[in-house]
């Protein structure tokens, strides 16, 4: 019985502060109404399209990863599933803005993850390619460093601008530069070259060196690709 006239004469005690402090029982209630923490609360809010965009991602990881095993194994099974792995990774991210507009589900979540995939797999992923292929001469690594910064500056770039540059109807109407994707273009003629085994020491035009390092001229291409994305005056017509 002691217990619970403590127990009531407590409870009268914490109505009563509550009472004379509005903001108390404003922030009591909030915290009482505080919805309990979900699980995975970040993945169970993904779109069907961001779940294309993280296939994306993880394509042009693979194709990473799959370029490192070859160039440590020189298993060129590994350097098949290197360049498999990239058409893939376009195939999401065409897929994931079609996917996104049908549902209505366009988000800022979206587009960011959008950015970040494309980066791994049109930026990092042909440059690590390359590398594999045999430039890995030091002026060949600036030119790929190279391309990379034109990839995420270009990125970086849209995702600022694109609310400027969309029409009335809110789409984009064309690319300031070339996008990202068509560093895939290189990647093909890579592949080509990987077929007639015209890779490492037999790449054309062979290399040259140019003070301490080696440059492979062909690794120009990077700097001309990268030197595209970033221009403000090649403009691309967007589908």
């Amino acid at each position: 019985m002691e217990t619970r006239g403590m127990s009531r004469r407590g409870a009268r005690g914490v109505l009563g502060i509550l009472a004379a402090c509005p903001r108390c029982a404003m922030e009591a209630s909030a915290a009482m109404k505080k919805p309990r923490r979900r699980r995975f609360s970040m993945i169970r809010d993904f779109q069907v399209a961001d779940f294309l965009t993280l296939g994306n991602g993880f394509a042009g990881t693979g194709s990473m990863l799959a370029t490192m095993k070859y160039v440590a194994s020189g298993d060129e099974t590994f350097l098949r599933l290197a360049f498999g792995l990239l058409p893939i990774a376009l195939f999401c991210d065409f897929l994931d803005g079609r996917v996104a507009r049908a549902r209505r589900e366009v988000s800022m979540l979206g587009q960011e993850l959008d950015s970040l995939a494309d980066l791994v797999s049109f930026g990092v992923a042909p440059a690590a390619l390359a590398f594999g292929l045999g430039m890995r001469g030091g002026w060949d690594a600036i030119a790929l460093v190279y391309f990379v910064a034109c990839g995420i500056s270009r990125l970086a770039r849209y995702n600022a601008t694109a609310s400027e540059l969309a029409g009335a109807g809110g789409k984009v109407k064309y690319y300031e530069g070339t996008p990202i994707p068509t560093s895939l273009a290189i990647v093909a003629l890579f592949g080509a070259l990987a077929s007639f085994d015209r890779i490492g020491a037999a790449l054309p035009g062979g290399a040259v060196m140019l003070g301490p390092w080696e440059l492979h001229p062909i690794v120009l291409i990077f700097v001309v690709s990268g030197s595209a994305m970033i221009s403000k005056t090649l403009r691309i017509p967007k589908p």
